[in-house]
């Protein structure tokens, strides 16, 4: 048997390889192929516009006539079709850009980009990193290209880093950092927002950007017999560099830098490899004035950043009137306590389309459901209908701004 053979096992893993690859050009193409057919009937939609708003959806009426199995052809989605087309003006970008991202990822940024530039910069970044759809639109609602793109960073990284560091350093720097998963409270010290920050450090690495690995916290030093922590290292892989973060509960003050540099130095000495780039650092403060740091950082001889970063805010006073009360969630715990969910019988595939949906965006509508999947409005209803009978979902708030809960997946 050949099963045991290096050669052969050698052999199998390059097939392997070739067919992985082969699929994966052929859903590229699949996607740049159907988002240029999308561009193409937007713009045919576009060059008619002045046929009236009954246009198009006797349009979407009469495609799904001739072609009664195909989705995507809905009268909202020939809108969004109509959209695109207006917002690129030239297929050039699908074939490099728009085409590898997914058409539900071209809706988010149509929906929540504030404009080309951006929309593009968020298209390549999610290319780039991989990002699912609800990272995106996460990454979109952060604010993250004003944060990293257009902010204006006070680092001496330039000063103190070759070229090529330096520049990729800067880049992957943010300001502010939010931390929106950490409630704000009036006054919270330095070690709360720590334990806040290494409890949920996935949320941590979405936010500094990929490359980051956590270390440790309170990474402990010895310097002639005197003991100093660092409140949090990390080391990033592209820089390939240990990266030495200090958090501060207040605004900055010079003394701060100082305190970074000697950080920096330590782990230069003590932990840098002739393999690793010098360390940098970053200092993040509650707030911080720009000149201030600059003349802190002016002398400095370790590279250093500085950055604010924000705390979750609390909720707007209309969010508050639509969320239920502790009373209200714990009568609806009482209740689904008593709920005896049917596992015994496998979901449908109508119900767990809609279950997947509404794993990724609560507030999705009956409306935007149907669209989603091609079904119907009245079938939507009765598939969520269904689900909720059987414990799966529930609903919270109002039929207007309120949300689906997934309560148990089955």
């Amino acid at each position: 048997m050949l099963i045991d053979n290096n050669e052969y096992l050698e052999l199998l893993n390059g097939i392997k390889q070739k067919i992985y690859s082969a699929q994966y050009k052929a859903t590229l193409a699949a996607y740049v192929e159907m988002t240029r057919l999308y561009w193409e009937i937007g713009s045919d939609i576009n060059s008619k516009r002045g046929w009236g708003k009954e246009f198009v959806r006797n349009l979407a009426r009469d495609i799904r006539i001739e072609f009664p199995m195909a989705q995507g052809y809905s009268e909202r989605n020939l809108r969004y079709m109509a959209k695109f087309a207006r917002t690129f003006s030239s297929l050039d970008l699908i074939e490099k850009i728009l085409g590898r991202i997914t058409w539900y990822h071209n809706q988010a940024l149509m929906d929540k980009s504030s404009g080309t530039e951006d929309y593009l910069w968020y298209a390549a970044e999610t290319v780039k990193h991989s990002w699912t759809r609800d990272v995106m639109v996460h990454m979109v609602e952060s604010g993250l290209y004003q944060r990293q793109v257009l902010a204006e960073k006070v680092t001496n990284y330039k000063l103190r880093l070759p070229a090529p560091q330096s520049d990729l350093a800067v880049q992957t720097m943010k300001d502010p950092y939010i931390f929106d998963f950490i409630p704000f409270r009036g006054e919270i010290d330095e070690r709360t927002i720590e334990d806040k920050l290494v409890s949920d450090i996935t949320k941590v690495l979405l936010e500094f950007g990929s490359g980051f690995a956590y270390v440790g916290r309170q990474y402990h030093l010895t310097v002639d017999d005197e003991d100093f922590y660092i409140d949090l290292l990390f080391y990033n892989l592209k820089l390939r560099c240990y990266v030495v973060i200090e958090l501060k509960a207040k605004s900055f003050k010079p003394e701060y830098a100082g305190k970074l540099n000697f950080y920096i130095s330590a782990v230069d000495d003590m932990l840098r490899t002739e393999l690793d780039n010098p360390t940098i650092g970053l200092l993040l403060c509650k707030s911080k004035k720009n000149t201030v740091v600059e003349y802190a950082l002016k002398d400095l001889n370790k590279p250093i950043g500085v950055s604010h970063y924000e705390l979750g805010k609390p909720l707007p006073q209309e969010f508050v009137n639509v969320l239920p009360s502790a009373d209200e969630i714990k009568t609806r715990i009482g209740m689904l306590e008593g709920l005896t969910i049917n596992k015994g019988e496998p979901l449908t595939k109508p119900e767990q389309r809609v279950l997947d949906l509404l794993k990724s965006d609560g507030t999705l509508t009956v409306e935007s459901i149907a669209d989603l999947i091609g079904r119907k409005t009245r079938a939507v209803h009765d598939t969520l209908r269904s689900l909720r009978n059987r414990g799966v979902i529930t609903r919270v708030g109002g039929n207007k701004n309120g949300r689906w809960v997934v309560i148990q997946d089955i």
